[in-house]
């Protein structure tokens, strides 16, 4: 059973390489249209499993009578599992079959959210005991279960898209398209809320639950028939070959000599600059979960809107936020030529500067609302992308893209974890203005981690240049 499995996830064979340059043309255009629009679907369809419970926390809190700190507990499981499981998914990615990989990992998000809501079903809150617990304690372990495991499969998602874009794209396009198919994350969180928030008002906080499962088992299956692995599983020669760019024979010719685990070493464990991007991821994460996860709450509470009308304001966070990935990327090509941090800087800022206009606008201007909701979207959304997506792979060899976003992905998990508890206990000691203020102070810091990044990469290059 357990070799059949391996077997089924295991990373294809390279096939022999097609000499027809005719053919390989043909077959490049065709599959990299197809892996890119697949992964791109296959990433805004994950969200539907995964900030649902964002626009369900304030029914859900009052259907079963928890607390703001509960909440944030429940919420947080899912980012343990998911920083944890992003690491070792993110080493187990670069050496599975994306085709099998990916899908599989939808699906089972699919079940566990479907046992969320069982569990909800079968155990409510009242004066029934289970071995000597009341079943309020024994509802919150059993949805904190469910949702720590599903935030484990969800974990599988971006790894094998990472392999996938690192294989198919070279590197004079991977920025444009890295950044086009980031946008599947504010996607999937504005589809995520708008059809949380519809179903919800029509049947309920569980349908945010079952429904959205039920479309990610369709999508699953789907999938199997879309993705393929790398390109060299099909025949095709190495990107950078195909499109004739040049690769660095010194790198390549110190790699092919090197084991996975001496790569890894060297590019993660070893490298200052993915040290800095983890540490910095920390603090975007912090600020990242904590308005898409707490905002809707915040404008019921605080600003008097309706759950429809806070889930719309959320929606457009995530739609026009979108665009600050794009714009992020092409500004760092175009404009900086490659360096990314100081866009990073420029969009943190403003970020901060967006959070303070959001908090400080009067609840019956709901225009504004959109806008500074669309303006904390979009300058969150580039240093997202950047930081510990882009930043991370380019700072590392292909050969442990996977790995690297993973590495990254376990500390801005980390972030998430203390956003989604720290924010709930923040504002049940605090009250909303303390999770403003603890927003806002996360991006300070996060701010000085980049200038100290900057500083860093400057002596670098001034020292190769003398050694030069």
């Amino acid at each position: 059973m357990l070799k059949k499995m391996g077997a089924f996830f295991a990373e294809p064979p390279s096939k022999e390489t097609i000499q027809d340059e005719q053919k390989v043309a043909s077959m490049y255009k065709h599959w990299r249209w197809r892996i890119f629009y697949s992964s791109f679907i296959a990433y805004v369809v994950f969200h539907l499993c995964r900030k649902n419970i964002a626009v369900a926390l304030p029914a859900m809190g009052q259907a079963l009578n928890l607390s703001n700190t509960q909440l944030g507990i429940l919420g947080s499981t899912l980012y343990v599992t998911y920083g944890i499981g992003k690491f070792i998914n993110g080493v187990i990615a670069d050496k599975s079959n994306v085709r099998t990989f990916l899908p599989t990992a939808l699906i089972l998000s699919a079940i566990c959210n479907i046992c969320f809501v069982l569990s909800a079903v079968f155990v409510t809150p009242g004066h029934i005991s289970f071995f000597g617990l009341p079943s309020a304690t024994v509802l919150l372990w059993l949805l904190s279960f469910f949702w720590g495991a599903n935030g484990w499969f969800q974990s599988c998602g971006f790894p094998p898209v990472a392999k996938s874009l690192s294989y198919w794209f070279s590197n004079s396009e991977r920025g444009t398209k890295w950044s086009i198919w980031s946008t599947s994350h504010q996607i999937g969180v504005f589809a995520s809320v708008a059809l949380s928030g519809l179903v919800i008002d029509k049947f309920g906080w569980m349908a945010a639950f079952y429904i959205p499962a039920i479309i990610c088992i369709v999508t699953g299956i789907w999938l199997f028939d879309r993705l393929r692995d790398k390109p060299q599983s099909l025949g095709l020669p190495d990107i950078e070959k195909y499109n004739k760019e040049p690769v660095k024979e010194t790198a390549v010719d110190e790699e092919a000599g090197l084991t996975y685990l001496q790569i890894f070493k060297k590019h993660i464990l070893c490298n200052p600059v993915i040290w800095i991007l983890a540490v910095s991821y920390v603090f975007v994460y912090i600020i990242r979960f904590g308005t898409e996860d707490w905002l809707v709450k915040f404008l019921v509470e605080v600003k008097g809107n309706s759950l429809t009308l806070a889930s719309t304001k959320l929606s457009s966070l995530a739609l026009v936020g979108s665009a600050g990935a794009i714009f992020a990327g092409v500004i760092s090509d175009k404009v900086y030529k490659g360096n990314r941090t100081p866009i990073n800087i420029v969009f943190l800022i403003c970020l901060i500067l967006s959070l303070l206009a959001f908090a400080k606008n009067p609840a019956d201007n709901h225009i504004m609302d959109y806008i500074y909701a669309a303006m904390i979207g979009v300058f969150t959304a580039g240093p997202q992308m950047l930081i510990g997506g882009l930043c991370a792979v380019e700072s590392s060899s292909k050969r442990v893209a996977s790995a690297s976003i993973g590495f990254t992905g376990v500390f801005g998990y980390v972030g998430a974890a203390l956003s989604a508890g720290g924010t709930g206990v923040v504002v049940d000691r605090f009250g909303w203005s303390g999770a403003i203020a603890f927003w806002v102070i996360a991006t300070m810091i996060c701010v000085l981690m980049c200038v100290a990044l900057l500083i860093f990469e400057q002596v670098r290059k001034r020292k190769a240049a003398k050694i030069c």
